[in-house]
C-alpha cells in the first residue's frame, strides 16, 4: 500500500473507512469501489476489492465480486488498466462523488431561509397594499386569477384610476405570466367593478361586490404564501451562492485553459517506433522516428495534458511517468451499441466516431499499409499519413471539447456519446451560444467537416443566436435566417476586433 494516497490529496478529503461508508444512501457496488480506491490510494483488482468488502461487512467475497463485475466498474472516475482499476481524481464525476458519499461538504453554503412577515393578514374590508400583492406574487400571480381579479387588486392596492399600461407594467413587474393583457376590458361586461374611461384610465368602484372578492382572494394567497416561508430560502443568499459557484467554475477553466495540451499518436501502437505529437494551444506537430523518440519523451515533461487513444497504456510503453499530469482518453467513451432487441450490437471504434463528429472519410490509415511503408522505407509516405491520423485525432478532441459530447453515425444510429476528455467547467457551444447573445453579436461557427490544419478558419461564416421567449433554449441561425443543425458546428468563435457586427432579431435577418 502507499504510503501516501495521491486521489484524496487531489480530491482535498481525509481518507475514508469502507465500514462508515457502506451506509450511505448512495453505497451500492460501484460507489463502494471508489471508496475501496480512494481508501487504498493506488489501483486494486475486483478480487482485492471484494476481499476488502468481506473484512467491512459488505458482503461476502464470492458475492461481492460478483457484484463487482455487474456494475460495469471501468466507467468514469474509474478507468481500467489490465486487471487493475484505478482511480482519475481529476474526473468531475470523482468530485462528485465524494459529495454523494459525504466525504465532502456541499461547496454551496446552507440557505439562509425566509421567516413569516409578523404584519397581520389585511382585513376583508380595508384595501390591499402594494406590499401585501408583492408578497402574494412572490412566485408569480396564480394561474386561477382572472384579468379583471388581477386588475382589480393592482387598482385597490393604488387607491386612484390607472391607466392600462402603468397597471400592466407593475404586474408585469412582479409576475412573468398573467392573464391580463390591455385588450382585457374589451370582454368585461357592463356593471363590472372596472370602468374603462374614454381617457385611457381604468377605474374601480370599491363598493362592488367582485372588490371584496379580490381583497379575500389575496388574504387567502398570503396565509398559503406565509405557511410555507419557512421553507423558502432567502433568494439574496442563494444568488450570492449562485454568483460564487460561477465564479470559481471561471477560474477554474481559466486555470484549464492555461495548461499545456498535447495529442500523442504512436505506431505501432505496441512497440512505438514512430511518435507524432500535437501541440494543441499551439497548433504545432511534430513527428520522431527511430532513435528520435527520446526527445518525443522530453517534450511530453514539458505538458500539462496528455491525449492519445489508450494513453496510459502508451505511455507505459514509452516508459513515460504520468506523474501529476492530467491524461485524456481518446478511446470510444463506449464500446457496443445494442441496435436492436435481438441482441444485435455495433461495435463502437474511434474512426466511427471521428467519422461521425468530424465528417473526415478516411481518419486513419490502414495499419498494414504503415507496416508496409515501414519496411519499404517509405518514410516520407509513412510520416505523411501518420500525421494525417494525428490531425484527425486533433479534430475528434477540439469536436468534444466544444460540444462535451462526440457524434456516433452509422446506419440509422445518429446519437451523441459524452466526451470523457471534457471537464465540465470548460466552457463550450452553448456557453458561447450565451455569451454572444448578451454581447447581441453573432458568433463566427465552421460547420460542417473539420476545419483546414493550415487555415481553420479559412470557411468560416455567421451565426446568429436566436432564443425562445424566456430566453432557455438557444438555436443558431444562418444569415438567411434558417436554423441549422449545431452537431455540425466544428469550431465557433466570438468575433475579434475587426470582425465585429451586430447581432440581428430572427425577424430582422433576411428572408428568401
Amino acid at each position: 500500500m502507499s504510503t501516501t494516497n495521491p486521489y484524496c490529496e487531489t480530491l482535498g478529503i481525509q481518507v475514508p473507512r469502507l465500514e462508515a461508508a457502506r451506509h450511505s444512501a448512495d453505497a451500492n457496488s460501484y460507489a463502494l469501489l471508489i471508496v475501496a480506491l480512494l481508501e487504498r490510494g493506488e489501483p486494486i483488482t475486483l478480487e482485492d476489492a471484494a476481499k476488502r468488502f468481506e473484512e467491512a461487512g459488505v458482503a461476502p467475497a464470492d458475492r461481492a465480486l460478483a457484484s463487482l463485475r455487474r456494475c460495469r466498474p471501468a466507467r468514469a472516475p474509474i478507468y481500467r488498466d489490465g486487471s487493475l482499476y484505478a482511480l482519475d481524481p481529476y474526473d468531475h464525476e470523482a468530485d462528485l462523488w465524494a459529495f454523494r458519499l459525504g466525504l465532502r461538504p456541499p461547496k454551496g453554503a446552507r440557505p439562509q431561509l425566509v421567516r413569516p412577515d409578523p404584519r397581520p393578514l389585511p382585513r376583508p374590508d380595508e384595501p390591499v397594499s402594494v406590499a401585501d400583492l408583492d408578497e402574494a406574487w412572490r412566485d408569480g400571480v396564480p394561474n386561477g386569477w382572472s384579468a379583471q381579479r388581477i386588475a382589480i387588486c393592482v387598482l385597490d392596492a393604488h387607491g386612484r384610476p390607472m391607466r392600462a399600461d402603468e397597471l400592466l407594467a407593475f404586474v408585469a413587474a412582479l409576475s412573468r405570466w398573467t392573464q391580463l393583457s390591455a385588450d382585457s376590458a374589451r370582454y368585461w361586461r357592463r356593471g363590472a367593478a372596472i370602468h374603462p374611461r374614454d381617457d385611457g384610465f381604468w377605474e374601480l368602484d370599491r363598493d362592488h361586490e367582485a372588490v371584496r372578492s379580490a381583497r379575500q382572494a389575496v388574504r387567502e394567497r398570503l396565509a398559503v404564501v406565509r405557511r410555507w416561508a419557512h421553507l423558502r430560502p432567502d433568494p439574496t443568499v442563494l444568488e450570492a451562492t449562485r454568483q460564487r459557484l460561477e465564479q470559481e467554475r471561471e477560474a477554474h477553466a481559466e486555470a484549464l485553459a492555461r495548461m499545456r495540451r498535447v495529442l500523442v499518436h504512436a505506431f505501432p501502437p505496441t512497440e512505438p517506433e514512430a511518435i507524432v505529437l500535437v501541440d494543441v494551444g499551439r497548433r504545432e506537430i511534430s513527428t520522431f522516428l527511430g532513435g528520435d523518440t527520446a526527445r518525443a519523451r522530453e517534450k511530453l515533461a514539458e505538458c500539462d495534458i496528455i491525449a492519445a487513444v489508450d494513453v496510459r497504456a502508451l505511455l507505459r510503453r514509452l516508459d513515460v511517468e504520468p506523474g501529476e499530469r492530467r491524461l485524456a482518453e481518446l478511446g470510444p467513451p463506449q464500446k457496443t451499441r445494442q441496435l436492436n432487441q435481438r441482441g444485435r450490437t455495433l461495435r463502437v471504434t474511434t474512426r466511427l466516431l471521428i467519422q461521425g463528429s468530424c465528417g473526415i472519410g478516411r481518419p486513419l490509415g490502414d495499419e498494414q499499409v504503415l507496416r508496409g511503408y515501414l519496411r519499404d522505407g517509405a518514410h516520407a509516405k509513412f510520416r505523411r499519413r501518420l500525421e494525417s491520423d494525428a490531425k484527425a485525432l486533433f479534430a475528434l478532441y477540439q469536436y468534444g471539447r466544444l460540444h462535451g459530447v462526440v457524434r456516433l453515425r452509422w446506419g440509422f444510429v445518429d446519437e451523441m456519446i459524452p466526451a470523457p476528455w471534457v471537464h465540465r467547467d470548460e466552457p463550450k457551444l452553448y456557453d458561447l451560444m450565451k455569451r454572444a447573445r448578451e454581447l447581441q453579436v453573432p458568433l463566427e461557427v465552421v460547420v460542417g467537416s473539420a476545419p483546414g490544419w493550415v487555415d481553420p478558419w479559412s470557411r468560416v461564416r455567421r451565426a446568429y443566436v436566436a432564443s425562445d421567449e424566456r430566453g432557455w433554449r438557444l438555436w443558431l441561425l444562418d444569415e438567411q435566417g434558417y436554423p441549422f443543425d449545431e452537431a455540425l458546428v466544428q469550431a465557433a468563435r466570438l468575433p475579434g476586433p475587426g470582425r465585429g457586427g451586430i447581432m440581428r432579431t430572427p425577424s430582422q435577418l433576411p428572408r428568401p
